[in-house]
């Protein structure tokens, strides 16, 4: 049987350079006659977005496809759903294909959520009665069935994403795609939706492409993993082992951006590292070892106070710890290093990352960096060492009583 999906020497170029200012319809034509006889305007130039791209996935699989912001993770699931086509190569996919790529992709503003299950289904091939067969199940699932008949364009971005993703789920394609929307949603319709793409891939042997940066998410569901950077593909393999790698690339990729000047966002983090109690870099920490977080914000114009989160996640386990704390106006202009020292002494061993918020005084958000530094406290030499069990992540005793 052949590959659900084959793609060989795919690449995507883009034509990059400075934006043309405002012309009037005789500028334009005057500079078309001036360069009739003038050489390409030297100012564009060419970017990759992919490059070289090659992957055999079979029926059934379920592949998470991970990477920095810029590897080419959403490029690719443009081209697989057609929605923008290759400069190089080809991809070949056999069986009907549903993508969810962002809020609102494939739906009509105009027409009523109930009108725009039928439309959608219609797009995807099907006929108004096997439409009809899963229409109660997709307004469930959805929870929009108040809102049935009103038009798409009052509805939320989450009222538009638990919509658009029921209907991909649910009108049964053989390939499904799924970028980094779900971030949109609510913590209980996540989960909805991740026990929705377990049910339909393993029960169903649908095939998977899920594109997401919550590196618990790619592990629980998928069994393999893709690591794009740079447009190319740096690895392809068991999802726990690709997820190790990313990590391990994160450690060495911690200076996201020094140059205050080429980020839109007014203040951003800059730099993130862990460090030890002497404010060395380090990636990995013995058992019970000081353990900081060190945080450069790059404040390019915002002028007062703002809230600096931290999460600490885990692999298996996910999100373990939160805090946030609101930081004192920085100078426009100029960097401010923050650490952030973290409970290591209540730690377990294990491999862990960081995600970093920066948001208004008011909890807007303004920047969020997801996994973008790691560490791991090793077992060695430690009472864990040996353990073949599940020892979670808090490593504190406990205070027995018998009572009678």
């Amino acid at each position: 049987m052949k590959p659900v999906i084959e793609i060989h020497q795919l690449g995507k170029k883009y034509r990059i350079g400075k934006a043309e200012p405002y012309l009037a319809l005789r500028d334009v034509l005057s500079t078309m006659a001036r360069n009739i006889f003038r050489k390409e305007n030297k100012d564009k130039q060419d970017f990759w977005a992919l490059q070289d791209i090659n992957l055999s996935i079979e029926k059934g699989e379920r592949i998470g496809i991970i990477g920095r912001n810029g590897a080419g993770k959403s490029t690719l699931l443009k081209i697989l759903s057609r929605v923008t086509w290759p400069t190089t190569g080809s991809a070949i996919i056999r069986g009907r294909l549903a993508s969810l790529l962002e809020v609102g992709t494939g739906f009509h503003p105009e027409l009523t959520g109930r009108e725009n299950i039928y439309l959608n289904g219609s797009i995807l091939g099907l006929k108004k009665a096997e439409i009809n067969k899963q229409f109660d199940a997709i307004v469930d699932f959805s929870g929009v069935e108040t809102f049935l008949d009103t038009p798409l364009k009052n509805y939320s971005s989450g009222m538009q994403l638990r919509l658009a993703f029921a209907v991909a789920a649910h009108l049964e394609p053989e390939v499904l795609l799924i970028d980094e929307v779900l971030a949109v949603g609510d913590l209980e319709f996540q989960k909805k939706c991740i026990g929705k793409m377990e049910e339909i891939s393993k029960e169903h042997g649908r095939t998977l492409l899920f594109v997401s940066h919550n590196l618990k998410a790619i592990n629980d569901i998928c069994s393999r993993a893709v690591l794009l950077n740079m447009g190319k593909i740096k690895v392809d393999g068991p999802a726990n082992e690709v997820i190790a790698e990313y990590i391990s690339m994160a450690n060495d990729h911690h200076t996201i951006e020094n140059n205050i000047s080429v980020r839109t966002e007014p203040i951003h983090v800059s730099e993130i590292r862990p460090i030890n109690s002497i404010m060395e870099h380090k990636t990995t920490f013995t058992l019970g070892e000081s353990i900081g977080i060190s945080i450069v914000v790059s404040n390019k114009s915002w002028p007062q106070r703002f809230n600096l989160g931290i999460a600490l996640n885990t692999i298996a386990k996910g999100r373990i710890l939160v805090n946030t704390v609101q930081m004192p106006a920085v100078k426009p202009g100029t960097l401010k290093k923050i650490v952030a020292w973290l409970p290591s002494e209540e730690l377990t061993p294990n491999s862990y990352t960081i995600d970093i918020s920066v948001s208004d005084e008011y909890n807007n958000l303004i920047e969020l960096s997801t996994d973008t530094a790691g560490f791991e406290i090793s077992a060695v030499n430690t009472k864990f060492e040996s353990l073949a069990y599940d020892y979670g992540v808090i490593n504190k005793g406990l205070i027995w009583e018998t009572v009678d």
